[in-house]
């Protein structure tokens, strides 16, 4: 589908309602659900999403999560230009952001900019509208209480389909939600905080000053500490990035012995698109409660 010229000028001709000539493509991404596309113009870069998926507000809801980030942050977000569905593809159409090495203040500027970002709030946790993690549809319907949220539209929404889609049996799915009122007093008391939603390495990038960029969100309000947590998932990133984000916003003592059961919810959601590799992590972490 790469070598659609037709495709992509039809893209920009919807976006920017005039005929642009593209003098060269390039595949940058190949993911599972999303392709990224890089298109140059005579007089400009553009970065082309496009994927498959029948849901055609995809990419409305991250064009609308990277809006929130971009309005509650000092990060530089990148910009969006238009989205929408052109036959069987839809597609997101972006600046292009020139990248290079990360400057030697990046991890710091992340831990502060993020910390930041936390400190955008509302009344209740949630969001005004479902939205999205990779190609898994996330309900956000407002809840007074992190607990509940966490539990009814993180943890009960996934596994219940992981049952359904046959990825676990019925003593696993009745095992793990053994545990949730063992979780109740587990989290501090917090307001709601902006969460990126989808917080790894990947979906970080850095701009032609080599400072951090935040891509690729799935936002909702929630408990500050599940970005954090996200962030280690994968292995973690520098600790300057911890320190400057403590320097700005403390945690509260335990958040190391929390993080376990963060990371059900990004576990359960890998366990859901790539497979029963990932239900080891999860049953370690039950096994900490029974």
């Amino acid at each position: 589908m790469f070598d659609d010229q037709g495709f992509f000028e039809q893209a920009l001709y919807f976006s920017l309602g005039q005929e642009v000539p593209i003098i060269s493509t390039k595949l940058i991404a190949a993911g599972n659900i999303n392709q990224g596309v890089y298109l140059k113009s005579a007089d400009r870069s553009y970065f082309l999403k496009v994927n498959f998926k029948e849901s055609p507000d995809i990419f409305e809801k991250e064009a609308s999560g990277l809006k929130l980030m971009a309005e509650n942050s000092p990060f530089k977000i990148p910009k969006v230009l238009n989205y929408g569905r052109i036959e069987d593809r839809n597609f997101l159409l972006m600046e292009w952001i020139n990248s290079t090495v990360a400057q030697s203040s990046y991890w710091i500027e992340l831990g502060i900019g993020l910390a930041e970002m936390h400190m955008a709030t509302r009344a209740n946790f949630g969001l005004n509208t479902h939205n999205y993690i990779s190609s898994i549809r996330l309900e956000n319907d407002d809840e007074d209480s992190w607990t509940d949220f966490f539990i009814k539209k993180r943890l009960e929404l996934l596994i219940g389909r992981a049952y359904y889609e046959g990825l676990i049996d019925l003593d696993f799915l009745k095992k793990f939600q053994s545990i949730y009122p063992k979780i109740q007093d587990t989290f501090p008391k917090e307001k709601p905080a902006l969460l990126h939603g989808d917080l790894w390495s990947g979906n970080i990038m850095k701009d032609e000053k080599g400072a951090p960029v935040l891509i690729d969100p799935a936002v909702y309000f929630g408990h500050r500490e599940m970005d954090l947590a996200f962030s280690k998932l994968f292995g973690g990133f520098d600790a300057q990035f911890y320190d400057a984000y403590n320097e700005v916003f403390p945690l509260e003592p335990g958040f190391e012995d929390r993080v376990p059961i963060y990371n059900l919810y990004p576990l359960l959601v890998h366990l859901l698109l790539f497979g029963k590799a990932y239900l080891s992590g999860i049953e370690r972490t039950i096994r900490r409660f029974l």
